[in-house]
Parts: C-alpha cells; sequence; structure tokens
C-alpha cells in the first residue's frame, strides 16, 4: 500500500533528476517548478531554510544590484531562474523524499539505476551510428558528467552503513551497470567527486590524526599518478583513453592559468575555463567598488570580446555565466554574495555527530559533498549548473535523516514504555 501511495512521487523525483540531464534549462525549471507546486509541505526543518536562507540573500543581493544597472526584463528573468536554481532544487529533493520516506534510498538507486541504462544505451546507439569511439563524440551525445550516478555508486558501496535493504546479487549487478555508466563519461571531475565522497564515507574529511595521514596519502597518491600522466605525455588529439588523460594532464592549469593567449587556439581552447575568469574579474572591477562588493545584478552578461561556439550549438560573445560559480556570483551578487556562497560551504560541512549509524553515514556524505563542491564551484557552476541535481540529493539527504531520527526516536519511546 506505502509503494502504490508513493509510486507517483517516485516517478516525479525520476523525472527532476532525469530532466536536468539534458541541455534544455527551460524544461528543467518547468519541471521542477511544478513539483515544487504539487508537493509543498506544511513544515520544513531549521537546516533545509538556513541553506535556502543563503541562496535567497545571494539572490536578492543581486536583485538590488539590478536597479543600478542596465539591461532588458528577459535577461533579468533568466538570470533570476538560474540563481533560484539551488533553492528550488532543496525545496523539491526534500519535499520529494517526505513523500517516499519508506523508500527514500530505494528510490535514489533505482533512479540511478535507470538513468545509467539509458546512458549507456545512448553510447550504444552513438557507436553504432558513427562507428566510433571517440571520447569527444561519445561525450557529446551520451552527456559530459553525471554527478547523480558517482552518488548512488558511493550508496551502494557504502550500503550497510546507510542500512540500505538490498540483495547481494542486486548490490552487484547495479555496481557493475552503474560503474559502467559512470567510467563512461570519462569526466575527471566525477572522478574527483567518487574519491572525495569515498573519503567522506569513511570519516576521513573531519579533522584528526588519521584523517590527516588518509588525507596527506590520497594526495601524494595523486602527485604520482599525475606525475606518471606527463611522463606518458597523452596528445591532444588523442583518441578514447589516451584523451582522457590529456583532459587530467592539462586540469592544474585549465581552471587557474592568469595569461592566455587568445589567438593561439589551442591554449585558448585547452584554458577556456582561466579565460572566462579572467574577463569577469577585469570586468567587474572596471565598474568600480560598488560592483565590486555588490556585483553587476541580473541580466549582467560576461563580454568575451569574441565569438565562441557553445555545447549548446550557439555562437555568442556575451554570457550570461561563467563556468565558475564563484565568478558567477561575484559578477552578479559581488564579494558578498560570494562569502554567503562559501559560508553556505561552510555551514554544510559542519555537520553534528550522532549515535545512531545511518545518520551518521548520511552526514559523512554531507560533509564530503561539501568538500567536492569547493572543485564544483570552480569548474562546473556548483548547484547553479543547469544540468546539476546535486541540490535535489542534499535536500533529500536532508529528509531521510530526519525520517531515520524520527523513527529512532519513537523506537527509543516504545521501547522505554516496555
Amino acid at each position: 500500500m506505502t509503494i502504490y501511495k508513493s509510486f507517483p512521487y517516485q516517478i516525479l523525483f525520476l523525472l527532476c533528476v532525469g530532466v536536468s540531464l539534458f541541455a534544455n534549462y527551460e524544461l528543467t525549471f518547468a519541471v521542477w517548478s511544478l513539483t515544487l507546486l504539487l508537493t509543498v509541505k506544511r513544515k520544513y526543518s531549521f537546516t533545509l531554510v538556513q541553506y535556502n536562507v543563503i541562496f535567497l540573500i545571494i539572490l536578492s543581493i543581486a536583485i538590488v544590484s539590478t536597479f543600478f544597472s542596465t539591461t532588458t526584463l528577459f535577461l533579468v528573468i533568466r538570470d533570476f531562474t538560474y540563481l533560484v536554481k539551488p533553492i528550488l532544487g532543496l525545496l523539491v529533493g526534500y519535499q520529494l523524499c517526505r513523500f517516499s520516506s519508506k523508500l527514500a534510498l530505494k528510490v535514489l538507486v533505482y533512479t540511478g539505476l535507470a538513468i545509467s541504462v539509458m546512458h549507456l544505451v545512448m553510447l550504444s546507439f552513438t557507436v553504432i551510428e558513427f562507428k566510433t569511439i571517440s571520447v569527444n563524440l561519445l561525450r557529446e551525445h551520451g552527456g559530459y558528467f553525471s554527478d547523480y550516478e558517482i552518488y548512488v555508486l558511493i550508496i551502494l558501496i557504502f550500503y550497510e552503513d546507510l542500512k540500505l535493504e538490498i540483495s547481494k546479487n542486486q548490490r552487484i549487478l547495479f555496481l557493475a551497470i552503474i560503474g559502467l555508466s559512470s567510467f563512461l563519461y570519462l569526466a575527471r571531475t566525477n572522478l574527483i567527486q567518487f574519491i572525495i565522497l569515498y573519503v567522506g564515507l569513511k570519516g576521513y574529511l573531519s579533522f584528526n590524526k588519521k584523517s590527516l595521514k588518509v588525507i596527506l596519502s590520497v594526495f601524494l597518491a595523486t602527485i604520482i599518478g599525475y606525475t606518471a600522466i606527463v611522463y606518458i605525455n597523452p596528445k591532444r588529439e588523442g583518441k578514447g583513453i589516451q584523451a582522457f588523460l590529456y583532459k587530467i594532464k592539462i586540469a592544474p592549469q585549465e581552471a587557474f592559468k592568469t595569461k592566455i593567449d587568445k589567438d593561439d587556439w589551442k591554449d585558448f581552447n585547452d584554458n577556456y575555463r582561466s579565460f572566462e575568469n579572467i574577463i569577469a574579474v577585469n570586468q567587474v572591477s572596471a565598474k568600480g567598488v560598488r560592483a565590486v562588493f555588490f556585483g553587476e545584478g541580473l541580466g549582467s552578461t560576461l563580454n568575451l570580446g569574441r565569438k565562441i561556439w557553445t555545447n549548446d550549438h550557439e555562437n555568442v560573445q556575451y554570457i550570461p555565466i561563467a563556468h565558475n560559480a564563484y565568478m558567477t556570483v561575484f559578477l552578479k551578487s559581488g564579494l558578498l554574495g560570494v562569502l554567503f556562497l562559501l559560508f553556505f560551504l561552510v555551514i554544510l560541512y559542519r555537520q553534528r555527530k550522532s549515535e545512531i549509524e545511518s545518520v551518521q553515514a548520511i552526514n559523512y556524505l554531507l560533509v564530503g559533498t561539501s568538500v567536492f563542491l569547493i572543485i564544483s564551484n570552480w569548474v562546473f557552476l556548483g548547484l547553479y549548473l543547469k544540468l546539476d541535481n546535486k541540490s535535489i540529493i542534499i535536500g533529500f539527504l536532508i529528509a531521510v535523516r530526519e525520517v531515520i531520527i524520527k523513527e529512532h526516536i519513537s523506537q527509543k519511546r516504545i521501547e522505554n514504555e516496555h
């Protein structure tokens, strides 16, 4: 009976996560907004409200700054939907979990399985149609990354800690399918995400002597691995795994380079994220102290100084958002907005310890998420990315934790009465 009642909400969850993987933000915003209205709750936890207030403040600063700029209504509305996205995601994830609380983790896992199967099917059709295993072509048609599938992998690996009820054969099958799908994205950030979340679930992201040793060991292994890749020296024009290794090789400078020759197409393409950052800092700084502290407001754009071809198959010179969430918030809400974004990461990291094993595992997962968001914000817009669904996952996990705690308290009360 419970499954029957919650089934429509499980489908809604699949739609909300699945639609965000397509390059159509208007559709994503519509599905999330409709879901929010259909599942609105009377009460919300203090934690969820606290997270949402932070993003609401960032949005409010941008709204106020808009009155000091010249723009169009269309651009203002577009930016409003971009900056409200984390708020929508947190609420949608929280609300949908409350309707499927008995099956919460299974809903997460089965949704990940469905996405993985769809990804593998798309890759199969791409290989058959183009008769190639080109990394760039596979990623263009199958997707560039999937944070969601990495979360599901981690949940399946730590299923005992999270008290996920699943058979051994199912778990092995799901790990194989989702693991293969995740690997075939050949995404550097997903690899980093997996390592961070894995270390986080082990409890090693909390500062103590043991965690420091583990973190240093991971850091050393990363340096050794990177050194080996540099020694192999994969080429830019390489195919298959070599193309992936080349992207790893250039990763340290790609998002942090301070000087770029925009007339050298290789230098420009390989370090485009850094180019956006340079443009953002120079443009906002040129507008004066007010813009630096409070941003240029909704509707502001970055002038790249030349037209570029985007993944959305458009030739553009003015872009509303950069790959870097810190720079995007800096453009819209200034340094004040960036400080609130960093504050969110701090309070997301500071999870309380719990005596309930599954609750502590969820806390560790949220701690790992906060650490990963430091990197995700820098290279992939974090929770603001049009394709991102981590805000839904965070909201969902907060609700799962509340349900577990409530059930634990009820169980303790029953035991004490007897």
